[in-house]
């Protein structure tokens, strides 16, 4: 087997656009003032898609273990009745490993490395890598489908590309 190193690059709105939507802060969204000016609104910041086949919203909390390092990419799933969003309850990065939805392709795999303060939602059928939480046990706030169907596809992978150390 011959190793593939993946090097994290960064995650922002403009090169994770074909994966879904990043979820943060920022003066490109759209913001405005509420609660009587003790509260600025960041507005509609994920296209969130679970109604297919009478789907319901799922809150959820995960906590992430974090793998040793360096990491080998051993499988990637995917949603095909919906979204799913991945939202950072504590201080630390975490690693984002996607690929276009469609037919699984190795070499089509990126991988982002996601700040605090950044969340991720994938977009229908985007394949992604279960949450890789970096340095410490992490606690994510999960939004994705409940409801009838099989709403989830895993592929597992010879640990062939591996991600760099962060």
């Amino acid at each position: 087997m011959t190793i593939q190193q993946l090097v994290p690059k960064a995650l922002t709105r403009e090169n994770f656009a074909k994966f879904g939507d990043v979820i943060e802060v920022s003066n490109e969204a759209q913001n405005f003032s509420i609660n009587d000016g003790f509260t600025q609104r960041y507005h509609d910041l994920a296209a969130v898609d679970v109604t297919e086949n009478n789907g319901r919203t799922l809150i959820n909390i995960f906590r992430s273990t974090p793998l040793e390092q360096p990491v080998a990419i051993k499988m990637m799933e995917r949603h095909p009745l919906s979204s799913q969003a991945f939202i950072p309850m504590g201080q630390q990065p975490y690693l984002v490993v996607v690929a276009p939805k469609g037919e699984l392709h190795t070499a089509k795999i990126e991988v982002f490395i996601a700040t605090s303060n950044q969340g991720v939602n994938y977009h229908k059928g985007t394949w992604h890598h279960y949450c890789l939480a970096l340095h410490q046990v992490s606690d994510f706030i999960v939004v994705d489908r409940g409801g009838e169907g099989e709403n989830c596809d895993v592929v597992s992978l010879d640990g062939a590309l591996v991600i760099a150390e962060s």
